[in-house]
């Protein structure tokens, strides 16, 4: 087992360097819905300069679903600042999640007004959306029986009883067909009519990843206490009952985000949590169990966001005298795992008179999953410490390639510029029997645009 310096990118500072926070045990209860959305409006009137809140849609019972967002320019997207989000409560009666972006939204106000250098940092540069209830129905129905009465199942999926993690549009099955006969890797179409086939909850969230280019993104979880990662559906059966590991084309990047977040765990790291064990507390999704239809590989394959679950609690619904002891074990690695998003390489793509260019490709060699420029036209994307060809192309234009090596501190940036590709000439050829079109192609291959 590597030490824990083996598995991070950024210098942690011990937490009584920086977390000048000082809560009372009060400050540690569930909150309800009402209680929930007072709570994340209080933190945005205490910082309103690097806060907004808004609502990506609406709960089967008409519960909005809030999100507070930090940045140094709130609503605002700047070109080369990462969007990062976090989503909770997805199962509704799993809410440790829940309460502890709560808790996230309270403590990065708090060290921002007391001018933690780290924090502000991390707001400056980053874009960042919180989530921490996108099952509000469902853990209403989980409240009502409370933590000591909680079933494994009662107030899991949304009030038509739906499970949110097994709605988004299937896109995996799609993406191992294409992985055999060379097809797209990234950014797969959605089915015909899929609005009309996923829950509201699921709905607004797909539009959400629409809207936003988000980079990194973890969703919460609770039932066991482990980080896993994509892909979660299995490409083949089971062989003799056992899973089988079902590794992304980005599997060694996944492993070390996953490892930053379960190695500034208190204990997750450790592997041996409510009586599963879990190499270095994380795990490849297929390989623990599949799963269809999942959020975090729904992400992957149609945005450019990598995204893993995050399994906090062996108890589902933990009392509220827990939730101090649980708040200091994630408190660090939530905001480490955030850091994360800042690795790798980002960019500008550009046509020669400086124009952006978006949805233009970026390809790097060897990793076989493209991602795509936002509408200012830089990219993000997300890889480990090494020497790498990076290839921008775009319809209309001459792909342009270049080498490039990645440190383990912030992101390389790596920028393109790209020619109009040569046109295609037409020579009208006037003959004795009246005229001929014929036209020469002399563009290469390689230069009609992206694969």
């Amino acid at each position: 087992m590597p030490s824990c310096s083996s598995v991070f990118w950024t210098v942690v500072l011990p937490l009584g360097l920086w977390a000048t926070g000082a809560w009372a045990n009060d400050d540690f209860q569930h909150h309800g819905y009402e209680e929930m959305v007072r709570a994340l409006f209080s933190v945005q009137s205490q910082c309103p300069y690097i806060t907004r809140i808004y609502s990506i849609g609406r709960s089967v019972e008409a519960r909005h679903l809030y999100v507070l967002e930090f940045s140094d320019n709130p609503g605002i997207h700047e070109a080369l600042e990462p969007e990062f989000k976090y989503v909770g409560n997805m199962h509704g009666n799993e809410v440790l999640g829940r309460e502890l972006l709560i808790y996230l939204c309270k403590f990065l106000c708090e060290e921002y007004r007391a001018g933690n250098e780290r924090i502000t940092s991390l707001i400056h540069n980053t874009r960042i959306h919180i989530l921490p209830s996108m099952n509000p129905d469902g853990y209403e129905v989980a409240a009502r029986q409370g933590p000591e009465f909680n079933g494994y199942l009662v107030g899991r999926g949304n009030s038509r009883d739906i499970d949110l993690n097994r709605n988004f549009p299937d896109l995996n099955g799609l993406m191992y067909y294409y992985e055999k006969n060379n097809g797209k890797n990234h950014h797969l179409p959605l089915p015909d009519k899929w609005e009309v086939q996923v829950e509201p909850e699921t709905l607004a969230v797909i539009k959400w990843m629409q809207n936003y280019n988000f980079v990194l993104s973890a969703n919460l979880h609770g039932g066991a206490v482990v980080a896993n990662y994509p892909f979660d559906k299995s490409r083949e059966a089971r062989i003799r009952g056992k899973p089988t590991y079902s590794a992304t084309p980005d599997d060694k990047i996944f492993k070390k985000i996953a490892k930053a977040y379960s190695y500034a765990h208190s204990w997750m790291h450790k592997g041996w949590n409510c009586g599963d064990y879990f190499e270095e507390g994380v795990t490849n999704g297929a390989n623990w169990y599949s799963l269809s239809r999942g959020m975090q590989d729904f992400n992957y394959l149609y945005t450019n966001c990598f995204e893993i679950t995050l399994e906090l609690s062996c108890d589902k619904f933990p009392p509220a005298s827990a939730l101090a002891r649980e708040w200091l074990a994630n408190r660090e690695a939530l905001v480490s795992y955030m850091e994360q998003v800042h690795h790798g390489i980002k960019g500008m793509v550009n046509d020669q008179n400086n124009n952006p260019i978006s949805n233009a490709e970026i390809a790097v060699a060897g990793i076989n999953h493209d991602i795509t420029t936002g509408a200012d036209g830089d990219y993000f994307r997300l890889l480990l410490p090494g020497t790498y060809t990076v290839t921008a192309s775009a319809p209309g234009y001459q792909a342009s390639s270049s080498t490039v090596t990645v440190g383990p501190a912030e992101a390389t940036q790596l920028h393109f510029y790209l020619k109009p590709a040569p046109k295609v000439a037409n020579l009208n050829v006037k003959g004795q029997q009246g005229k001929k079109s014929l036209s020469l192609a002399k563009v290469p291959p390689a230069n009609l645009g992206p694969r």
